[in-house]
């Protein structure tokens, strides 16, 4: 398995996967729409000789850093408990990193995420359209 940037040839089965792994199109269309507008800064995929097996996007968030929000990230059923989710994660939060990003937010399970450093008190004080428990 490999981890690399999306391609303009990656959209369709980008779209294709969110479309499979979420109950309704809404993950499919922000990642459209998060390319269209300009906000995606960094969108990676997982593939395994030469098919596309999972993806992640970072795309800009508005606070006073510099600041991107982790998701959606799905991968294929078939190819799930391999670690490649995480392998995406990973190799993204270290591209923020390396491109000098102040911070990552992100909204999902706390036991999955916290693995990576995401804690939800470090987002206490900030405000999303998407917050939840």
């Amino acid at each position: 398995m490999r981890v690399r940037p999306e391609t303009a040839t990656d959209r369709d089965a980008i779209r294709a996967l969110h479309l499979c792994c979420f109950p309704t199109a809404g993950e499919a269309d922000l990642v459209d729409r998060l390319r269209v507008e300009g906000d995606s800064v960094l969108s990676l995929v997982s593939d395994v000789a030469d098919c596309l097996t999972g993806h992640v996007v970072f795309s800009r968030v508005t606070a006073p850093f510099r600041a991107l929000g982790l998701g959606p990230v799905a991968v294929f059923p078939e190819w799930r408990g391999r670690g490649m989710a995480a392998r995406l994660i990973a190799a993204g939060l270290a591209q923020a990193v390396q491109d000098g990003w102040d911070a990552v937010f992100v909204l999902g399970d706390p036991a999955y995420y916290g693995r990576f450093g995401f804690d939800a008190a470090g987002a206490q004080g900030f405000q999303s359209p998407y917050a939840g428990p």
